[in-house]
């Protein structure tokens, strides 16, 4: 058994009044008591600022090393380069103090297949996400059209491994000859899609930019939408009808907030933005209106597609939601506790409680005062192992 104290500490849910002294034994968190506590006899105690869970990311592509070419190159990599980038981003992940991530949409089932030895973050994948013939993502494998067929994909990530499944309601900003306005599902399928992956106890997750595929996804009863840009031909639009129903609902809505500074999206996915009157800074606009309606937004970068959205990005997500108007303490939430609850993980991690998993990140000051201090991690440990942190 060994210790970490902090007379700063947040729960993933709430501040710890008198700060947290957690114990941990193997893997697993066996002890939170307040930072005065006297630690068991023979304990070694590790003295830190603050802590709290480690970070959680909701939606990343770990098969994608951020390069220009990141989502047009997975047909040129062998089995061995593809399992080299996963390996990295996983790294990159950890050295960020993010110790668990949501995959949603790698290539050919690299991330599900992938021997998990313990050293990653936790791991929650998707598979090839469902796409229509040549919509988003195909190069991923997912591609498929009509509800039996729809069924049968469905079944096979079960088989395969999927922890959730991922749809392309519609199209999107990275694949050319998609539309980002127009649903590339019918309603029928949809629903067979949420339907088919229910009835195996798996959680459907929606890929929607254009308020059409928002709307559908909400018809066919998905968990959570990614993005969820409601674009129309001029910009983001958001009816009240509809902030009402996904507020009430409780869906998981991931606005995909958090980049590197001071670098843009490439320019075809500007120019595609721009057709439709949108650019990344309205976003961030209709995802403080999203916040305002009361919907439940989580943290999630969809790391690994650009140069922007380098993985290992969720402080700077958390520092978005909370320039969006989010509480400091509901935006700790929407990377810890609140987003393992989205992701399924909330039996494992998110948390400083008896029973999970150690995924603990030290920092320097209050993050409840200042959440960019997420940006310079002291320590961190991932389900029990302290990871090494470069210089």
């Amino acid at each position: 058994m060994h210790a970490y104290r902090a007379e700063i500490a947040f729960d993933g849910r709430r501040r710890l009044p008198g700060g947290a002294l957690v114990l941990v034994e193997n893997h697993t968190i066996v002890g939170v008591e307040p930072a005065a506590t006297p630690p068991p006899d023979g304990c070694v105690v590790v003295d830190h600022p603050a802590l709290l869970p480690g970070l959680i990311d909701s939606h990343v592509h770990l098969c994608g090393d951020s390069s220009p070419r990141a989502l047009d190159q997975f047909a040129e990599l062998s089995p061995e380069q593809m399992q080299d980038i996963i390996a990295t981003a996983e790294q990159q992940h950890l050295q960020a103090g993010v110790t668990a991530v949501r995959d949603l949409g790698d290539a050919g089932y690299a991330v599900v297949e992938r021997h998990r030895d313990g050293l990653g973050p936790t791991v929650v994948a998707a598979g090839p996400p469902l796409t229509c013939p040549g919509g988003h993502c195909w190069s991923m494998g997912g591609e498929v059209a009509g509800i039996d067929a729809v069924r049968r994909a469905v079944r096979e990530r079960v088989e395969r491994g999927a922890d959730v499944v991922k749809v392309m309601a519609s199209g999107g900003v990275f694949t050319p000859g998609t539309d980002l306005l127009a649903c590339q599902f019918s309603l029928e399928e949809m629903r067979a899609v949420v339907d088919e992956a229910h009835r195996s106890g798996l959680p459907v997750t929606a890929h929607a930019h254009g308020l059409p595929a928002v709307l559908l996804s909400v018809d066919a009863g998905v968990d959570g939408i990614e993005h969820c840009s409601c674009l129309t031909s001029n910009g983001p639009l958001l009816p009240t009808d509809l902030a009402v129903r996904l507020a009430t609902a409780g869906t998981y809505v991931c606005p995909t907030l958090g980049s590197v500074p001071g670098v843009d999206p490439p320019p075809h996915v500007q120019a595609r933005l721009a057709e439709v009157g949108a650019d990344v800074e309205q976003h961030r606009v209709h995802a403080a209106e999203m916040l305002r309606a009361g919907i439940t937004l989580v943290a999630g970068t969809d790391a690994g597609i650009s140069p922007g959205k380098r993985h290992g990005l969720v402080p700077m997500a958390v520092a978005e939601l909370v320039a969006c108007g989010m509480g400091t303490t509901q935006a700790l939430a929407a990377a810890t506790g609140l987003a393992a609850r989205a992701c399924g993980l909330e039996g494992r991690t998110g948390r400083l409680a008896v029973g999970l998993d150690a995924d603990l990140l030290m920092v320097d000051a209050d993050p409840l005062d200042d959440v960019t201090v997420l940006q310079r991690p002291r320590a961190v440990v991932s389900r029990g192992r302290d990871v090494v942190l470069a210089a």
